[in-house]
């Protein structure tokens, strides 16, 4: 099966404009999300999808392909699918998120072959173990719970699930790492569904194919590595992070 690599990226954010472009060890942002994701031997090819023109140029500048796209996509999954819609040849699309920098070529490879294995799932995604209470409480860490066959029951800002009786259950905790997989038909799909009460209830876009009764199969992998950048406070992070796997080499 054909899988490639789409990175949904915008100028425009809230809490830090411009992400993409910004410096990560002398290279553009979005450029250590390309080129980690061209490391993914389930990849066939890589684009970036974007609206903006700085983005684009950037891209080109370090060798990468780029596709423009309308500016009036409410999520990346929008974007993808409108790229997604030229690629008739291609099976699989896997949307990697442009603010992981630091993200595993590996866990590309897990999410995109499962879909390659189970034709019972229309999309994948990855979880890991999640420990700490600070963290299972953080509406900002998304849990998720999924069947003894590995398909996703159910994804929450709130911890599940929940010890009832007061006992540890933090061996069943898994956090959801927000890369995702789809058939290209479902992805099509999936974009012209309306937003579903759960979706909206937790602002968990995932929920919608849940809700109209899809199936989302879970890859276990064993721990986030990556970081996800929202605030510069981020990058500075990232910064750190990447220099510790640097010296590893």
């Amino acid at each position: 099966m054909t899988a490639i690599g789409i990175i949904p990226a915008r100028y425009a954010s809230t809490r830090f404009p411009g992400k993409p472009l910004a410096d990560l060890a002398g290279r553009p942002m979005i450029q250590h999300v390309y080129e980690r994701a061209c490391r993914a031997a389930q990849l066939s090819r890589v684009l970036v999808a974007t609206d903006d023109a700085r983005i684009a140029d950037a891209v080109r500048d370090f060798g990468g392909e780029v596709v423009m796209t309308r500016a009036d996509h409410p999520t990346g999954t929008d974007r993808l699918a409108e790229v997604a819609a030229g690629l008739a040849e291609v099976d699989i699309i896997v949307n990697i998120q442009g603010d992981e920098p630091l993200i595993d070529p590996a866990v590309i490879d897990a999410v995109a072959g499962v879909l390659a294995d189970d034709p019972q799932a229309a999309m994948s995604s990855a979880m890991c173990p999640l420990t700490g209470a600070r963290a299972t409480r953080n509406p900002n860490i998304v849990k998720v719970v999924a069947d003894l066959q590995g398909f996703a029951l159910y994804f929450s800002r709130l911890p599940i699930p929940f010890p009832r009786e007061g006992q540890s259950d933090a061996g069943r905790w898994r956090k959801h790492y927000g890369l995702y997989a789809y058939r290209r038909d479902f992805l099509l799909t999936f974009a012209r569904l309306q937003p579903s009460p759960l979706e909206c209830c937790e602002k968990l876009e995932q929920l919608r194919a849940l809700e109209y009764g899809y199936r989302i199969k879970m890859v276990e992998i064993a721990a986030d590595q990556s970081i996800g950048v929202d605030t510069p406070e981020d990058l500075e992070r990232a910064h750190t992070l990447l220099a510790r796997q640097l010296a590893r080499r």
